[in-house]
């Protein structure tokens, strides 16, 4: 899903890459991108190129070997929470075999693990947008979810880091020309500027490699069938459910088509810089017909990761956050007075657990542990103040209601038939 280029919704929301990646590589190859954060969604102008920090970028680092336990602040029991399910899906509807009867997998870090741990139940799917359907592909392309499922595992025992921009590119493109693949597509002499080479994407997001490596699969045992919008969403759910150890655990659903518009200037427009404050933040939200509860809960994808010095000091960061002395002494001491493109060193955005994805973030809130203006917005208003508690405190309901809100977002702007297709490949238009 680095602050949900920048939950920033990741450097808004949730922004996340590895801390360990690849160098990064121009967009029309199939290497991922070294970075990685977040960003929300506005309606009102965007700040200038210029304005935007040019590495606001949010890196996970690798997860310990072998995987712990779960944090104290956790009830290891699985999800309760039933939400309603998508009014469009019949009750008989079948189940994703990857999320139902398949046993899902924790990725190993350096080898694979011989018997995979017991998971939670999947939780139902909370209410979707009409035209999207829990088990879509059941019977086009029953491989579908499965194929998807274990091309994020693959990569995330490689480089969790990998999982986190998958994250994170969930956020970027359904804020982008809804949720419709539009950030994967490749510039072309007709159109050289594309989301992905906008400085909020670019060279920060990643995980188009993986993107790619599913698409093949997946043409290969159902042509035709399978949009690059669905597999992003997919992809998001899985790798937020492999980053926090299965504890966020939940059903997508399918049916999206792929856009044919991708403008650079529109992520301007659209994803806003981690300086924002509380309104700016909702008024983002409530553009894309998400609410305040669905601000405060995305922006937990910032509990995992590392962040750019840029992004939250110095001249590019014009609004930092109030910190706590012990925490700002230790963070900043690590950041030069004006970080820039060849001195910007990367710190951990959750000091206590920087490698799973959980609830945490919000005790740093509390605590004014948090690197971003917009992180530290959440305490601005008793009404968002009183959310960031009960999610601090009340970790089952996070995880549900983050899988909540991952659905609501993944059905922003849809395309139709009109105005949308399956792609034969993700990163051009058929």
């Amino acid at each position: 899903m680095a602050n949900l280029g920048v939950l920033v919704l990741f450097a808004s929301i949730g922004a996340v890459a590895a801390q360990n990646g690849s160098p990064a590589a121009a967009p029309t190859t199939h290497s991922s991108s070294q970075n990685s954060s977040s960003s929300y969604i506005i309606s009102f102008p965007a700040p200038s190129p210029s304005s935007y920090p040019f590495s606001s970028k949010t890196h996970v680092p690798s997860l310990p070997s072998p995987y712990s336990s779960p944090t104290s602040s956790h009830d290891t029991s699985p999800h309760k929470a039933t939400p309603a399910a998508a009014p469009s899906v019949p009750s008989s509807a079948p189940q994703p075999s990857p999320r139902g009867s398949t046993p899902s997998y924790i990725p190993p870090v350096v080898a694979p693990i011989a018997s995979p741990p017991s998971t939670p139940t999947p939780t139902p799917s909370p209410s979707a947008r009409p035209g999207l359907q829990v088990g879509y592909y059941e019977r086009s392309c029953p491989q579908a979810e499965k194929i998807i499922m274990e091309a994020v595992r693959s990569a995330t025992s490689k480089n969790p880091g990998i999982g986190a921009g998958i994250i994170r590119m969930h956020f970027h493109d359904c804020f982008v020309q809804g949720c419709d693949a539009s950030v994967l597509l490749d510039p072309t002499p007709g159109n050289p500027q594309p989301e992905k080479l906008s400085p909020p994407n670019f060279p920060s997001l990643r995980g188009f490699e993986v993107i790619d490596i599913a698409k093949e699969a997946l043409e290969k045992v159902c042509p035709g069938r399978v949009s690059c919008a669905d597999i992003i969403a997919f992809a998001a759910r899985d790798a937020s459910f492999f980053l926090s150890r299965g504890r966020i655990n939940f059903q997508m659903p399918g049916g999206r088509l792929d856009g044919r518009v991708s403008l650079s200037s529109e992520a301007f427009n659209f994803l806003p810089p981690p300086f924002f404050n509380l309104s700016q933040l909702i008024a983002s939200f409530k553009a894309k017909n998400l609410d305040e509860d669905d601000l405060v809960v995305l922006s937990g994808a910032h509990s995992i990761g590392v962040s750019h010095c840029s992004s939250f000091t110095g001249p590019l960061a014009p609004n930092p956050p109030a910190m706590d002395p012990a925490f700002a002494t230790k963070v900043l001491s690590k950041c030069p007075l004006s970080p820039n493109i060849s001195s910007d060193p990367m710190v951990m955005q959750d000091i206590v657990t920087p490698d799973l994805l959980d609830n945490r973030y919000y005790t740093n809130v509390l605590k004014h542990n948090v690197l971003f203006a917009s992180d530290a917005a959440l305490s601005s208003s008793q009404q968002t103040s009183t959310k960031v508690l009960e999610n601090a405190f009340m970790p089952n309901r996070w995880e549900t209601k983050f899988a909540k809100a991952m659905v609501k977002m993944a059905a922003i702007e849809l395309k139709t038939a009109a105005n949308g297709e399956i792609r034969r490949t993700c990163r051009v238009i058929n």
